[in-house]
């Protein structure tokens, strides 16, 4: 493979590069830099960088900005296309930022301009064609580094000085990600590999169309850093003589699938434990086939780094049927907690608990009380009589679709309101999904809140190890678990998810309160809310509510958090959602409250108070994560942006 350069690499330098100390796992990005998708293996989205403070903030200007495929591949084929939601942040090291484009090969690029420095060859014989990821590897054996990009279903190994391909790496520079599956399984991802002392970690994205109660597992996987070799496979279902099979009755761990994790990871490098949020197992909605808790399923499970072994694991949610997977990164963090110094892990999850737990030995911080839950009074299904409910911190969204959460903003909206509710079930947090009717007077399902969606989800949450506080974006979004009898043609599962529909409310606003977007900030040594913000304004100018003057109401859109020395900055989410063409959209139901929709806001909160200190419009809402680094003496601040109407591109910031 011969990798295409552009002039610009003659006057760059790569100087010898050095192995991330251990002890930056969890303070953030070190030494002006970026190396890792979280700024640090321990995921805290978090540095030092104090250049831009609230003082100098407004008069950030953009310094920059880069289309998502670079023009040579254009040139190469006129016809390529590639969506414009780009969830992808590129990683600086020693003066040089790389970063999968829009089809998922690496670009590296001067950080002070944009420009091009080099870009991946594709694959001979390939087609160019191919699906963005979250962002790349970056290890070092302290002379030569190297990136590691998945692309489809292999892992590339680059040169980070040339791009070229690291021969020796699996079968010429690359490794087939279908090793260590199971016979006949498709590999697919949209996370970002994760590097731990000299092994590489990666999860799978598995479909969520539920057909058979058979389905192949989405096992966690790690390859030697340096040859690709295959190190060790997880487990995600415990297989025949492991821990959990008895959590399965009538061996249902031997056909059930999925679980993988599509999220992404973190690691301890001291301790050298990889942290693995897992997902759903087949299927996310119904489970009369695979009664019992069902390990790992939705679990946060800790493995050695080097044998992939379990050192503690536990279980967010018991015999799931809410698609609760747990959606982020676990962040790493040392906290001190009535005068005890702790090393933590944290775990934001989907129904907007933080679950807190020693890293080392997954004792939890707090203590998590098994609370009675109602049960599914679905043929065939057997609810686990319990779920975990953490006594601290508090939930940071709302939960339950309980008539106390529904719109409120005048008595005839409140009314409107409980009358749509009537034909769904509703009720607590872990309330079953139900089964859908044909007639008139069917029930349509159950409510669900939060939804699938949200509180948290991929957008995870950022640390700050000066203060101790967590912040993190989450949605108010419901949607109706419904149920259909399975059709044994094609399905052998007795019950299948139904439309799976967002819902709306009185007249096209949303059926809960607000914020529909907020930003929660949490004391993590005391474990209490310090503050919470709407993000964005929401649905206020809505005809039925607009002569109410309301404040910000918040954008339901998912955008990721950054933490500089004094700022958090954030945008609002991916805008210009199609609700014309989505099946799980209502006919009618306005963009701005339809899960995962923001806006074009982007902005920095003095972190202490969640007071707007900066905002700007940009012309499309954020997509990607925000990261901050330094070149040149300046610091940075770059984030990705897109929509339908506006092409991806990469738009960086910094003080004149």
């Amino acid at each position: 493979m011969t990798t295409k350069f552009f002039p610009l690499w003659c006057g760059v330098v790569i100087s010898t590069l050095l192995l991330i100390p251990s002890a930056q796992a969890q303070m953030g990005a070190a030494d002006g830099e970026w190396r890792t998708f979280g700024g640090d293996i321990g995921g805290t989205k978090y540095t030092p960088l104090s250049q831009i403070d609230a003082s100098n903030v407004n008069r950030l200007q953009i310094a920059w900005q880069r289309p998502i495929v670079d023009e040579y591949y254009l040139d190469e084929n006129s016809e390529l296309s590639f969506s414009n939601n780009y969830p992808t942040l590129p990683l600086v090291v020693d003066g040089v930022a790389f970063i999968p484009n829009g089809i998922g090969l690496v670009e590296a690029f001067d950080p002070g301009t944009g420009e091009t420095i080099w870009v991946q060859e594709p694959p001979v014989g390939e087609e160019l064609a191919g699906v963005s990821t979250r962002g790349v590897a970056y290890w070092s054996d302290g002379t030569n580094g190297r990136i590691l990009v998945q692309r489809g279903q292999y892992m590339y190994a680059l040169d980070a000085e040339t791009g070229e391909l690291y021969a020796d790496f699996g079968d010429s520079g690359r490794v087939d990600l279908r090793t260590g599956l199971a016979a006949g399984a498709f590999y697919r991802w949209g996370g970002a590999p994760l590097v731990v002392r000299d092994v590489v970690v990666v999860g799978h994205t598995m479909s969520d169309t539920f057909a058979t109660k058979e389905a192949i597992r989405g096992d966690v996987r790690a390859f030697d850093v340096r040859t690709g070799a295959l190190r060790w496979v997880y487990h995600t279902i415990p297989q025949a003589g492991e821990f959990g099979t008895d959590t399965w009755e009538d061996n249902a761990w031997s056909y059930t699938g999925h679980a993988p994790v599509w999220a992404l990871f973190s690691a301890d490098e001291d301790l050298g434990y990889v942290y693995m949020p897992i997902s759903s197992a087949t299927s996310d909605m119904y489970g009369g086939h695979r009664i019992g808790d069902n390990l790992f399923s939705q679990s946060l499970v800790a493995v050695d780094a080097e044998t992939g072994e379990r050192v503690w694991h536990f279980q967010t949610v018991r015999h799931g049927l809410w698609d609760y997977d747990l959606p982020a990164a676990p962040i790493l963090m040392d906290i001190t907690v009535d005068g005890q110094p702790i090393k933590a892990v944290a775990q934001i999850t989907k129904q907007a608990f933080t679950f807190v737990f020693d890293r080392e030995t997954g004792e939890p911080v707090w203590p998590i009380e098994d609370r009675l839950v109602p049960q599914s009074t679905t043929p065939g299904e057997q609810t686990s009589p319990t779920q975990p409910f953490p006594t601290m911190p508090a939930p940071f969204d709302l939960q339950g679709s309980i008539e106390d959460n529904l719109i409120d903003f005048t008595p005839e909206l409140r009314a409107e309101a409980i009358e749509i509710v009537r034909r769904y079930v509703t009720g607590p947090l872990f309330t079953p999904p139900s089964i859908r009717g044909d007639g008139p007077n069917s029930t349509l399902g159950t409510i669900q809140l939060p939804g699938s969606q949200g509180g948290g989800d991929v957008q995870g949450a950022a640390f700050d190890p000066d203060t101790g506080y967590l912040y993190i974006p989450s949605i108010t979004s419901p949607f109706v678990a419904d149920l259909r009898p399975g059709n044994p043609e094609r399905e052998n599962l007795r019950y299948v998810k139904g439309t799976r529909r967002w819902i709306a409310g009185p007249r096209g606003l949303p059926l809960f309160k607000p914020p529909y977007g907020r930003i929660t900030a949490i004391d993590m040594n005391t474990g209490e809310h310090v503050w919470m913000v709407p993000n964005g304004d929401g649905p206020r100018d809505h005809p039925a509510i607009e002569h109410l003057n309301l404040g910000p109401l918040g954008y339901p859109g998912r955008p990721s958090p950054l933490l500089t020395k004094t700022l958090l900055f954030m945008g609002e989410g991916l805008t210009n959602i199609d609700v014309d063409n989505d099946p799980r959209v209502p006919p009618g139901m306005p963009a701005e409250i339809v899960t995962n929709s923001g806006g074009n806001k982007f902005r920095a909160y003095d972190k202490a108070t969640g007071e707007t200190r900066w905002e700007t419009e940009l012309p499309a809402g954020t997509t990607g994560p925000p990261v901050s680094y330094m070149f040149g003496g300046q610091q940075y601040i770059v984030v990705a942006i897109g929509d339908s109407q506006h092409p991806a591109e990469l738009v960086a910031f910094s003080l004149p």
